[in-house]
């Protein structure tokens, strides 16, 4: 596990067909696929976090039909059987899309976009058309992007998002049919896209391993610095192939870069500033790029493990002197308690302000891409609110907001604060430049693989996690939504008539 740099391979219309046989193959092969957007707006906000889901539906129902995908990411994990356990070929492709139907470009969707490096001509010039709604004629046949994600659904695997109800209404209206105008049909629809199942990695990373911030590229880096401690050890780690591209496709891959957390941690003494707490607990910044304090997400985690640490040494020093009290005519016990190792007491988590949670065992980290709820004013919950400049905003889906174990209810009534000191001149050196939506797809991707050594050890385990199975995070609520067919709904028309389609294929 110590590379450096992923290849992602970048897709558009003048390498769109030479592409098209390595995409089939490995969407076919892998064993699951993990998918990421860009959007370009996702409209009011306030309905988007409703307090009932169906008008919450509704609204993402509003945002699909009127915004459009301007960038898909897909990332393929093929486990190697050959190899030790929990090892992976992964490929990763960035899709560059242009809608043909009229749709709604958001101000602060474009702006966070260019911000991170996106190439509007490059979209308006090469970007892969489509159509959304309803297929046309002979639309599922031939290379276009309906025929592959119909590969997608075709092949049965697991599907793994982050943070993943607005990905999946968006793909759904994009590149498959109309979205029903009910929440219960379009669960069923999507329970008998995906029979294999549909993991979002913002609930695993809340659900499974209780991380203090979940957003992406926190519970990406978390995950990777985790990892690294592992090798070496008698325990198992997860390790990650790339496929070696030939020559002629050389000129489609983007290098994206991925320093170990050792290489993050180069700063001194002097020019130090202080980390952004709005960034630290959501993963979002109304600043942006412009904001003074520090967003690089390994010296948040640092800070984290610092904090956790203190935590896990107060406690065990509190139970020691209990026990002592406790023991005072038994002097061998007390000898036992003074001698005990803090990391015997399982640490608190901050998550869900619970310290009776079972031990952590693992830290993880992703990258996080922001969803922009600056209007919003965050409901209170167990969970955190994510989806930061990136959905919310109509953008890239890392961003998030985080649970009120670091912030305060309400965000917005809160400026960038500083906490832990560090050199910004160095730091910026390793922030920013991950949002893209392939690499985006990657990282959700490698979130999901990692926990899934960590719990099972392999692939092999029907189903994967089934506390996380077919559920989706919901912003502001302690309970996901429930990816499942019941007796009281039906499949819609148009999902019958796709289905009856790849019946006919084969």
């Amino acid at each position: 596990m110590s590379f450096m740099k992923v290849p992602v391979v970048d897709v558009h219309t003048d390498n769109f067909k030479e592409i098209w046989p390595s995409m089939l193959l490995a969407v076919r092969t892998a064993n699951f696929i993990a998918i990421d957007t860009e959007l370009s707006g996702l409209g009011t906000r306030k309905a988007l976090l409703a307090q009932s889901i169906e008008d919450r539906y509704k609204a993402i129902c509003q945002a699909a039909r009127t915004r459009s995908v301007l960038s898909l990411g897909i990332a393929s994990f093929k486990e190697l059987s050959d190899k030790a356990g929990g090892t992976y070929l992964s490929q990763v492709y960035n899709i560059t899309l242009l809608c043909m139907d009229e749709y709604i470009i958001e101000p602060q969707s474009v702006q966070f976009l260019v911000q991170h490096g996106f190439d509007f001509n490059k979209q308006y010039s090469k970007g892969i058309p489509y159509h959304k709604g309803n297929d046309k004629p002979n639309e599922c046949r031939g290379q276009n992007m309906r025929a592959l994600f119909l590969e997608i659904i075709q092949s049965k695997k697991p599907l793994i998002l982050h943070n993943g109800l607005i990905d999946l209404a968006f793909l759904y209206q994009c590149f498959y049919a109309n979205l029903p105008d009910q929440l219960m049909t379009f669960t069923a629809d999507v329970s008998e896209m995906f029979p294999a199942g549909v993991y979002d990695t913002k609930y695993v990373s809340e659900v499974e391993t209780r991380f203090v911030s979940s957003y992406l590229e926190y519970a990406y880096k978390k995950c990777r610095r985790e990892n690294t401690r592992l090798i070496g050890t008698s325990n198992g780690h997860l390790s990650i192939e790339f496929c070696n591209y030939k020559q002629a496709f050389t000129g489609y891959i983007d290098y994206r870069h991925c320093n170990l957390p050792e290489a993050d941690k180069k700063v001194t003494d002097e020019g130090k500033i202080g980390i952004c707490e709005r960034f630290s607990a959501y993963g979002w910044c109304p600043n942006g790029v412009k904001c003074s304090l520090s967003h690089n997400t390994d010296l948040i985690i640092d800070e984290d493990e610092r904090i956790n640490d203190k935590r896990k040494k107060k406690k065990a020093r509190r139970k020691r002197r209990q026990h002592a009290v406790e023991s005072s005519d038994n002097p061998t016990e007390c000898a036992v308690a003074d001698n005990m190792d803090p990391t015997d007491v399982p640490p608190s988590k901050l998550l869900c302000d619970d310290t009776s949670v079972e031990p952590e065992r693992m830290d993880t980290g992703e990258i996080a891409q922001e969803k922009l709820l600056s209007d919003v004013q965050l409901p209170e919950a167990t969970f955190d609110e994510e989806r930061s400049e990136d959905n919310l905003c109509g953008v890239e889906k890392q961003g998030e907001f985080i649970s009120n174990s670091k912030m305060e209810n309400n965000p917005e009534d809160q400026k960038c604060i500083r906490t832990e000191l560090v050199e910004k001149s160095e730091v910026e050196k390793y922030e920013g430049g991950t949002h893209r939506a392939g690499f985006d797809a990657f990282m959700t991707g490698f979130i999901m693989a990692y926990i899934l050594m960590w719990k099972n050890g392999s692939t092999k385990m029907d189903p994967w996690l089934p506390d996380c199975h077919n559920k989706l995070y919901l912003s502001g609520k302690a309970i996901p939504l429930q990816i499942c067919k019941s007796s009281f709904s039906k499949s819609s028309k148009a999902h019958q008539a796709k289905i009856e389609l790849l019946r006919e294929k084969h």
